[in-house]
């Protein structure tokens, strides 16, 4: 089976498409459910149930969470509630839809598509695919693998400075930036990564890859190359796909 459904879970809303595994295509429109308020496990349990509905799917399911994911549990809560912290969400997801569901951290999902069908694709060495939404994630890739659940987003910058809170898209929004000014923040965190891991690549993924024109030029880094998800946000639902289809297996 080629076309899986992929759900892709986010802090402000809900997504999810099937998708042509062995292309990254999605074969129809995405639908989109906002994040029911505090993202408790039951009220997204909910929505992801819903979602599978909408599509009449039938075949697994491949769903992403905002947060640390091994064997199936949720390990972390930063823009959601608390009870995720050691739910076993496999588990709640399955029981909730009758499909066998699969459990991916959302920004790895986004690395998976983009290092197999996007920006990634064929760049050898190491390359960082950031999501800047409600928060940051990322998927650090070296040679298209993945190291899962890196979650660099809560690194700490000099002055004490919480990136994801700092630099997220949510944070240009709530501190009303214009785009030259998030993009000096984002600059700032680049190079602190830069200096950490000395990428070939940034992909620069979430709500915030469609409007690459707006802050791709007032980017700067030292050395490494910036250039928007090729799969802008659907990305996470391509991943999802694919993890599920079992083209690509995370670590755990």
């Amino acid at each position: 089976m080629s076309v899986i459904l992929g759900i892709d879970i986010g802090g402000s809303g809900i997504k999810g498409a099937p998708v042509d595994t062995q292309t990254g295509q999605l074969t129809a429109e995405r639908w989109r459910i906002p994040t029911p308020a505090g993202a408790r496990p039951d009220d997204v349990r909910a929505v992801v149930a819903e979602l599978v509905q909408h599509f009449g799917h039938g075949g697994p399911v491949g769903v992403t969470f905002p947060g640390i994911v091994q064997h199936g549990k949720t390990l972390s809560a930063a823009n959601v509630d608390d009870a995720w912290i050691g739910l076993d969400a496999d588990a709640l997801f399955t029981g909730a839809t009758g499909r066998d569901v699969y459990l991916v951290n959302d920004a790895d999902a986004a690395g998976i598509a983009e290092a197999q069908f996007g920006a990634a694709r064929d760049v050898p060495g190491v390359v960082l695919v950031l999501t800047f939404g409600t928060g940051i994630g990322s998927a650090l890739m070296h040679g298209g693998v993945l190291v899962p659940n890196t979650e660099l987003g809560h690194l700490y910058l000099k002055g004490d400075k919480h990136a994801e809170s700092w630099a997220s898209d949510r944070a240009r929004e709530r501190d009303d930036l214009n785009w030259k000014g998030w993009a000096k923040r984002v600059s700032t965190y680049l190079g602190h990564l830069e200096r950490l891991f000395s990428p070939e690549l940034f992909v620069i993924g979430g709500g915030v890859s469609k409007r690459a024109e707006k802050w791709q030029p007032h980017v700067q880094t030292e050395r490494t190359k910036v250039v928007p998800a090729a799969l802008q946000n659907d990305s996470g639902i391509v991943g999802a796909a694919m993890m599920a289809a079992g083209r690509q297996h995370p670590e755990s």
